[in-house]
């Protein structure tokens, strides 16, 4: 297990951790580009009406334009602070797996920025869906960057003997494949309005998978704090999910004339924000899972003495 670990940078953790800020603003301000309705209130790329995309006047900056670019401009702070990550991970991190998972963080950031160019240019509504999945997904791999850069997975741990492991680890799996798929299914109904019927499908078994992963670590995992609250956190964004979800729905075919623009747009946003924040959190759960409950190198080494002294 030696590769697993390295000496801790406190340093290298916290950009890690500044870069999932940064890119989980982006997601939250992107989901407003998208409920106000704002995808091309720029119509050219890589410039913003002809400017400089740095250099456009601040003045200009009102209605659909303040979303749009602004989404453009913390598209590139994530772009910056990606690269910076990435070449601290190649300079101080010893792990292989680590240096090429910053690599895929890279080559993942730059394929997002072609997306959302794309996107203006080609004025395709296709690519506007791939672009909002794909932001899901580099929120998770850097959000992994995180974990893995980390104080707790560069210090040894008790692993936890059990019978169970591989089942519980495939909830894992299953529940954050179903809050991704639902994602999916949600970014489809925001850029089309239609597949209603499964982006419910999968919010129900979002929930029942949710239920059954906290039932199991309440149960059996007492005595590990951080799968405890991971879970109870989780728990809790699905409940917050659920009533976002609902009020989105009111606010779309029920209240669509009588509901103030202003509440509708932020509970949309929001819908998504914490969809996002779901998804990581049931990442990190899992990936804290298959640590919790995997073979350690003292119980390794053991069992080959055993296995040398028997034969």
């Amino acid at each position: 297990m030696a590769d697993n670990r390295q000496s801790y940078s406190p340093w290298l953790h916290r950009l890690a951790v500044l870069t999932a800020v940064a890119t989980f603003i982006l997601i939250f301000v992107g989901g407003l580009v998208t409920s106000t309705d704002s995808g091309l209130a720029v119509p050219d790329w890589p410039t913003t009406f002809g400017y400089n995309m740095f250099l456009y006047p601040l003045s200009k900056m009102v209605g659909g334009v303040l979303y749009e670019h602004s989404h453009r401009l913390i598209g590139s702070v994530v772009g910056m602070l990606t690269i910076v990550l990435v070449i601290w991970l190649w300079i101080k991190d010893s792990r292989k797996w680590m240096r090429w998972l910053g690599g895929a963080a890279l080559i993942a950031v730059i394929a997002q920025g072609v997306l959302g160019g794309l996107r203006v240019i080609q004025q395709e509504q296709v690519l506007a869906i791939i672009h909002a999945c794909f932001a899901q997904a580099f929120f998770a791999l850097v959000a992994s960057l995180v974990l893995f850069t980390s104080r707790e997975w560069n210090e040894e741990i008790e692993v936890v003997q059990t019978n169970d492991a591989t089942r519980l680890r495939r909830l894992g799996v299953l529940t954050t494949s179903f809050i991704y798929i639902q994602l999916i299914f949600g970014a489809v109904l925001r850029h089309t309005g239609v597949r209603l019927d499964a982006h419910l499908l999968f919010a129900a078994l979002v929930a029942i998978h949710i239920f059954l992963l906290a039932k199991r670590i309440l149960r059996d995992y007492l005595k590990h704090k951080r799968l405890v609250r991971s879970t109870s956190t989780l728990s809790l964004m699905l409940a917050l999910q659920l009533m976002l979800g609902v009020g989105a729905l009111l606010s779309v075919m029920v209240f669509k004339e009588a509901m103030p623009v202003a509440a509708s747009v932020t509970i949309t946003t929001a819908h998504v924000a914490v969809g996002a924040l779901m998804l990581i959190t049931s990442l990190v759960l899992t990936l804290r899972i298959y640590r919790s409950t995997g073979i350690s190198e003292t119980t390794v080494n053991q069992k080959l003495v055993s296995g040398e002294a028997s034969a």
